[in-house]
């Protein structure tokens, strides 16, 4: 079996040119595939797929990343299919093993209580101050991407009827409501701070938010905001862009929204892209219920 894995490794580097770590990572998994056979003292390569089928259970079992096991499945088809071509084997096994399906990776959320304290971080007797907690209250209030942000201009600003336009992925536009305590941070910023930072860059931008010379933040700039506040406030989550618009969708649904309603204002396509954040709610529902049923 081994002088079969090598002449494989061999063909992938003369044939197929692949890159020495790509041989690498080939290499091993076949490895580990003959150490499981061994094990068994099972001679040759197996035509029964109940056998690979087992090998992949067992490291699953070992804590093997489900993309690992992919990338395993992945080397053991080409492999067979090499196996196949070569007259080693007469069938092939992989034909009934299929790809193990992707975890579904959770968002990180911040709580009600982590995004008080985040939203509260900003100097408001500074301007940027003023600046960065209109952000964080914007984005927290709408769920706005940061991309969306960073392209909001003043004429999408509907302040006096709550409301605040957007241009979102697929050039689709959409229309989200904005609370009084976030649109009287903003209000403040456009009329105490803003209009000092437009006035140091020529021509003026029309966009929202500006950094301290007059021109556009970029997506880095608010992530190094974000980042700032949330290492000040000690909150020691893998917090990203994203997170408070996945918080803002979280809350929304622990507090009883129809999903429907959030796949709307997150602008969502499918609303199985918005269903993750069911997952979420229910793992809070859950944790209510068995900290408060006297049976749970």
């Amino acid at each position: 079996m081994e002088e079969l894995i090598k002449d494989y490794i061999h063909y992938l580097e003369i044939e197929r040119g692949l890159s020495p770590q790509t041989q690498a990572s080939y290499y091993e998994d076949l490895k580990q595939f003959r150490a499981f056979l061994q094990a068994r003292q099972i001679a040759s390569f197996p035509e029964d797929s109940a056998v690979i089928a087992e090998f992949l259970k067992q490291q699953a079992k070992l804590g093997k990343a489900t993309r690992s096991l992919a990338r395993m499945v992945s080397a053991l088809r080409k492999f067979y299919q090499y196996l196949l071509n070569e007259h080693q084997l007469k069938s092939d096994p992989m034909t009934q093993i299929n790809l193990p399906k992707p975890q579904q990776k959770l968002p990180v959320v911040l709580s009600i209580a982590e995004v008080g304290q985040l939203l509260a971080a900003p100097d408001t007797q500074k301007p940027l101050g003023v600046r960065d907690r209109a952000i964080l209250e914007v984005l927290y209030a709408t769920g706005l991407r940061v991309s969306e942000l960073t392209h909001l201009q003043l004429g999408q600003l509907h302040l006096a009827i709550g409301l605040i336009q957007t241009i979102g992925k697929g050039n689709k536009e959409r229309m989200l409501p904005i609370g009084d305590v976030a649109s009287d941070w903003l209000s403040q910023y456009l009329t105490g701070i803003r209009p000092s930072f437009a006035a140091k860059h020529s021509p003026q931008s029309g966009v929202v938010f500006l950094n301290f010379r007059g021109q556009p933040l970029t997506r880095q700039a608010i992530w190094k905001i974000i980042k700032k506040y949330i290492l000040q406030c000690g909150i020691t989550k893998d917090v990203t862009p994203h997170t408070l618009r996945h918080s803002f969708a979280t809350h929304l649904l622990e507090n009883g929204a129809d999903l429907r309603v959030v796949q709307t204002l997150l602008g969502h396509t499918d609303i199985a892209t918005t269903q993750i954040y069911t997952h979420l709610s229910t793992k809070k529902i859950r944790q209510v219920y068995n900290k408060t049923h006297p049976r749970a």
